[in-house]
C-alpha cells in the first residue's frame, strides 16, 4: 500500500474502524495497553479456550475418568482437529492429522517420501530454513544412505534434477519472511520426478494455502503459532490422498495400526491418515487446540490475507519514514507476493532494543544474529498498532533507550 500523502495516526484509526475482520479482536485474551506483533512465534489465546479446558479438566477428567475417550469423544480428536486445519490449507478433511511435533512429523514424512523413491539419493533443503528442519533432514540423510544438500533460496529450482528424491522447503522463511510460490516450485519438482514437503509453519492461518491447488505432496506444521493452539501444541501432517496408501511411516506406533485394539503382534498400518499417528495423543493440547481453531469461523482467509498485506505494507511505510538514519535494515521483501504475515528489520544492537521495546509493551521477538521480528495476525492486530509499535521504535532508537544493562542481558528463550 503506497500513499501519496503523510500518514497520520488518525489515518489507521479509520482503517480500524472500517476494518471487516475488527471484531475477531473480541475473540482473544489480550492484555490491556500491549500492542502483542509475536504470534508468528506464540499465538494469542483465544477467550473461550479457557472455559474449554475447564470442561475437560473438571468434568470430562475429573469425573470421567476413562470412560471420555467414548463418552466425551476424546479418541477422534486428532481427526476433528485436522480436519478443521485442512479448511484453512486447502485439504480435504481425510488428508490432515493432528499428531506429535512439527519435527516428529517431518521426520516420519521425509522418511516415508524417501523410501517412495528408491533408486535417488538427494535430499535439496535451503540454507538459512528454521534449523530443526534441517536437523532432521540431515537425520534422516544419514538414517536412510541420503545426500542432504542445502541450496540458497535463489538456487533452489536450478538444483532440481533427477537425482532429488525429496525437495524440503518452508513456505514463509522464519527470520525473513520471505515466501515461495508453493504452485511454480512444486510443479518444477513433479517435472523431475521429485517430491515435495512443505513446512507450513509461518504460514497456516495467517494466510490462504492451497495445497490441493499446488498439486503439493506431503506438508507439516505446528499449531502453536498463526493457529493459536498454545504453548508446545501439537502439529500437524498432511499426506496427499493419491500417497496415502503408499506411505510408510518409520514410527510405526499402535494408534497408526488398522487396528490398534485388537492388539496383535504384526503391524498393519491404517488404510487412512491414521497411518501418521503413533502414540497416544496428548489430548488436553490437541483439545486446546480443536477449540482455538473456532476463531476462524465465519472468516473469509482472502480477506485475512488483505488486511495481512496492509499491515505489513502500512509497517514497512512508515518505517522508512520514520527510522531514517537510525540503523536499521528492512529484511522482508517488499513486495507482497514474496513474503507471509511478518516484517524483519536489521539492527546491529537488535537483541536490547527489542527488549525495550517489550518493556513499552510493544512485544515481538529477536533472531540471531541481528533481526528484529514483527509478527502480524490479521484475527487480533490493529492498524493503529501498527502506527504505535514504530512510533515506539523511533523513540528509543533516537534516545539509545535500548542501551541498559537490563535490555542488555540475554535471557534464556529470545
Amino acid at each position: 500500500m503506497t500513499l501519496s500523502v503523510p500518514l497520520t495516526r488518525e489515518h489507521f484509526e479509520r482503517l480500524d474502524r472500517d476494518d471487516p475482520l475488527s471484531a475477531c479482536r473480541a475473540r482473544f485474551d489480550l492484555p490491556e495497553g500491549e500492542i502483542y506483533l509475536d504470534g508468528n512465534s506464540l499465538g494469542a489465546m483465544p477467550a473461550h479456550v479457557p472455559a474449554r479446558i475447564e470442561k475437560v479438566l473438571k468434568e470430562e477428567w475429573a469425573h470421567g475418568l476413562i470412560r471420555s475417550w467414548n463418552d466425551a469423544d476424546w479418541y477422534p480428536a486428532p481427526q476433528r482437529t485436522g480436519a478443521k486445519i485442512a479448511k484453512l490449507i486447502g485439504a480435504q478433511a481425510h488428508e490432515v492429522i493432528v499428531a506429535d511435533s512439527t519435527s516428529i512429523n517431518l521426520f516420519k514424512v521425509l522418511v516415508a517420501a524417501t523410501r517412495m523413491q528408491p533408486g535417488r539419493k538427494v535430499i535439496l533443503a535451503e540454507k538459512g530454513n528454521f534449523p530443526t528442519d534441517v536437523y532432521i533432514a540431515a537425520g534422516v540423510a544419514e538414517l536412510t544412505g541420503c545426500e542432504l544438500r542445502c541450496v540458497e533460496p535463489d538456487e533452489v529450482l536450478d538444483a532440481l534434477n533427477d537425482s532429488v528424491a525429496i525437495l524440503s522447503l518452508t513456505q514463509v522463511n522464519f527470520k525473513s519472511g520471505r515466501r515461495y510460490d508453493m504452485a511454480a516450485i512444486t510443479a518444477r519438482a513433479h517435472e523431475v520426478g521429485a517430491l515435495v514437503v512443505w513446512d507450513l509453519c509461518h504460514s497456516a492461518g495467517a494466510m490462504p494455502i492451497e495445497l490441493n491447488g499446488a498439486n503439493a505432496d506431503f506438508a507439516v506444521g505446528c499449531g502453536y503459532k498463526y493457529l493459536n493452539g498454545g504453548p508446545g501444541a501439537p502439529a500437524f501432517v498432511f499426506v496427499a490422498e493419491r500417497h496415502i496408501a503408499h506411505v510408510r511411516q518409520p514410527l510405526t506406533g499402535w494408534h497408526g495400526h488398522a487396528k490398534p485394539f485388537d492388539f496383535t503382534h504384526e503391524y498393519a498400518p491404517h488404510p487412512t491418515i491414521d497411518r501418521m499417528l503413533v502414540g497416544t495423543a496428548p489430548q488436553l493440547g490437541v483439545l486446546a487446540l480443536e477449540a482455538a481453531l473456532e476463531v476462524f469461523e465465519g472468516v473469509d482467509m482472502q480477506v485475512l490475507r488483505k488486511k495481512s498485506v496492509a499491515l505489513c505494507d502500512l509497517f514497512i511505510q512508515l518505517c522508512d519514514e520514520q527510522l531514517l538514519g537510525l540503523g536499521v535494515e528492512l529484511r522482508t521483501p517488499r513486495d507482497a507476493e514474496q513474503r507471509g504475515s511478518q516484517v524483519s528489520l536489521a539492527h546491529a544492537e537488535a537483541y536490547p532494543v527489542m527488549q525495550a521495546l517489550i518493556a513499552r509493551g510493544v512485544v515481538g521477538d529477536f533472531r540471531a544474529p541481528d533481526i528484529l521480528r514483527f509478527g502480524f495476525t490479521p484475527l487480533y492486530t490493529r492498524y493503529v498498532d501498527v502506527w504505535d509499535s514504530v512510533e515506539a521504535l523511533r523513540e528509543i532508537l533516537h534516545s539509545a533507550e535500548w542501551n541498559r544493562p537490563e535490555f542488555i542481558a540475554r535471557k534464556s528463550v529470545t
